[in-house]
């Protein structure tokens, strides 16, 4: 998420999905150094000469010393050395207000429990939060209406909806056979033999 002095500039969030196969699940560290180096690389590809306003004056980690260093290791890497970057880790029980800051050069630190500093980043924390579970309902939203039709060549929405109207389900689709599919009203015989085909794949057509 990202903050301006207006307030959450939406249009500047980005969600990322880890592609990179040597990064392993669960890996924070990995992740975080992918998300950021994917993150900065499309800053310096759009905006070399930092003459928009999307670089941003300060990344807030959330960690400790740990995710920290790999985040100043990662965008020292690219060439990113003037950006400054701080920790926030999770103080004592896990209690927001007690959170703990880290910075280099400096003695980790918290902030007064009043401080509007610190209520600020508590808010910054439940935004990214709220952003990246929305993301991941959305995606999960996503691959349940996925249709197992969807990715049989050929089979359109005008043509997914005649077979489910005439089968009541894609497993009843998968299922059928091929004259069955072929007597569906809209649906060819060589668009049948796909279908077909697509489900079982060990069938040949007659040459």
């Amino acid at each position: 998420v990202v903050a301006g002095p207006d307030g959450f500039e939406k249009g500047q969030y980005r969600k990322f999905n880890i592609k990179r196969p040597e990064t392993a699940p669960g890996d924070d560290f990995a992740m975080m150094r992918e998300v950021l180096e994917r993150r900065f690389s499309r800053l310096m590809k759009e905006d070399p000469d930092r003459e928009t306003a999307n670089w941003p004056d300060l990344v807030l980690i959330d960690g400790g010393q740990g995710q920290l260093s790999a985040a100043r290791e990662t965008l020292n890497t690219l060439g990113v050395e003037d950006v400054s970057l701080i920790g926030v880790a999770k103080g004592e029980d896990r209690d927001a207000g007690k959170e703990v800051f880290h910075a280099p050069g400096r003695t980790p630190f918290a902030l007064p429990h009043r401080s509007p500093t610190l209520y600020f980043v508590q808010r910054l924390r439940d935004e990214a939060h709220r952003f990246a579970i929305g993301a991941h309902r959305a995606k999960r939203a996503k691959a349940t209406a996925k249709n197992p039709l969807d990715d049989v060549s050929g089979v359109g929405p005008a043509r997914k909806r005649a077979l489910l109207a005439h089968f009541g389900s894609a497993k009843a689709v998968s299922r059928a056979g091929l004259e069955d599919l072929k007597a569906v009203s809209g649906i060819s015989e060589a668009v049948a033999e796909t279908v077909y085909a697509h489900f079982n794949p060990d069938w040949k057509p007659e040459s």
